[in-house]
């Protein structure tokens, strides 16, 4: 089965706590804190196996957790970091913000790897709180949280040319013939469903990589019938055949059908839309009326386009000379990676803790991130942690705000279940 395309949830490991410990041995009854730094957390990494082909194995696991970093424990010891975990993809994954849709990797090549989930740092322990004035610090530091993500992998296949066209032109058969693939083969609309690769191989030429692109309609880079999933798989390619019906047995006209196709190469990248092209008249062996061979290659030559083939996949006709224009047109193409537009690229964002402050019932009440990581981090029990508290509180401008708010002293402010009363 072909997936090229998952969803999975990420998340790196949370920094281990630091301690709070202080030295007690005989003889030595106040040896002063000795609390170690907690671990990092685990980093979660996506890594290129060259060895896998698709998507299939995010169908059956779709969290991804690393481990997390061990707390610091008593005579300094720092606790151990969790473990990295790798998650391997096939080469031509693209990985994508779910919320933002923006590009974060484009992991193309085989050893490729990212970081898509930093583990969160240790907290220190009371020992790095230790000063001239304050001997025994009682607190110490939580470890900081892992990051996590839902992430999206796209597949793009990783192929040198693209066959493109409406469904039942002869693709697969042309594909079956020139390379070593062996696709699903009849004579009914979309009898393919996935890309299919093949590795094209003859005597005087570089060997390429073609894909056989399943039938793109009218409407496909709207998201008609698998239009959107088809067509991102051309995106890597540097040159593209344009397989076309010549014989007009379906009451088909190859050159509106030539048209077609290209707006919606257009409508989806204009880039794509761009790329060099290579035109395949086939089914040449039940052209009735070789005039309509002829108006065709006119019309399309006024729009410049030159190479032009008239071939017959089914009687391996016109197929040598074809794949030799194929392979000395990509010999004149360098192989570029995917090219991201920087509005499309992922932005991290700077962690920060962050807090509000609200009045209810004449309580100033400051909530958010950086006010549960400040009482994780303190005793407020201990008349040293208290003072700690109130200094953050003083150097994070939370003091002054509650003061530009109109708090006067006495009044009442909540951290969670913790309550003080304020004293300019």
């Amino acid at each position: 089965m072909f997936i090229d395309r998952a969803k999975i949830f990420v998340k790196s490991g949370d920094g281990g706590n630091g301690a709070i410990s202080f030295r007690r041995e005989k003889y030595v009854p106040l040896g002063g804190p000795d609390g170690g730094d907690g671990g990092k957390g685990g980093d979660v990494i996506l890594l290129v196996d060259p060895n896998m082909t698709t998507l299939l194995d995010f169908t059956y696991k779709r969290k991804y957790v690393a481990e997390r970093g061990s707390d610091g424990s008593s005579a300094k010891c720092y606790g151990k970091d969790g473990k990295t975990l790798t998650i391997k993809v096939p080469m031509g994954t693209v990985v994508k913000d779910e919320l933002s849709g923006k590009i974060m990797a484009d992991l193309a090549h085989a050893g490729d790897k990212y970081v898509i989930a930093k583990g969160g740092k240790g907290g220190k322990g009371n020992v790095k709180f230790a000063t001239p004035t304050r001997q025994t610090p009682s607190f110490a530091e939580p470890g900081m949280p892992g990051e996590e993500r839902s992430i999206v992998l796209e597949l793009k296949l990783l192929a040198d040319v693209g066959l493109i066209g409406f469904p039942n032109v002869g693709k697969s058969t042309m594909l079956s013939i020139v390379s070593n693939a062996k696709p699903k083969i009849a004579n009914y609309h979309f009898t393919t469903l996935t890309p299919n690769l093949g590795v094209v191989g003859q005597s005087g030429i570089e060997p390429f990589v073609i894909a056989d692109i399943p039938g793109i309609i009218e409407g496909a880079s709207e998201g008609v019938g698998l239009g959107l999933d088809f067509l991102r798989h051309i995106e890597r390619t540097r040159l593209l055949i344009h397989v076309v019906d010549i014989s007009g047995i379906e009451g088909r006209d190859p050159y509106e059908d030539f048209l077609k196709i290209n707006e919606e190469l257009k409508k989806y990248s204009v880039k794509l839309w761009d790329r060099p092209q290579i035109i395949a008249a086939n089914k040449s062996d039940m052209l009735m009326d070789e005039k309509v061979y002829e108006d065709f290659k006119e019309k399309v030559e006024k729009l410049g386009y030159k190479s032009i083939f008239k071939i017959s996949a089914a009687t391996n006709s016109g197929l040598t000379e074809l794949i030799k224009e194929a392979a000395r047109v990509l010999s004149t193409i360098p192989v570029i990676d995917l090219q991201i537009e920087e509005k499309d690229m992922f932005v991290p964002e700077e962690k920060r803790f962050t807090y509000t402050i609200k009045i209810e019932d004449g309580i100033y009440v400051v909530e958010g991130s950086f006010a549960d990581r400040l009482l994780q981090s303190v005793n407020v029990n201990d008349p040293d942690g208290l003072r700690y508290f109130h200094n953050v509180l003083k150097n994070k401008g939370v003091m002054s705000e509650l003061i530009e708010m109109g708090i006067e002293d006495g009044d009442t402010v909540r951290f969670k279940d913790f309550e003080f009363d304020f004293i300019l």
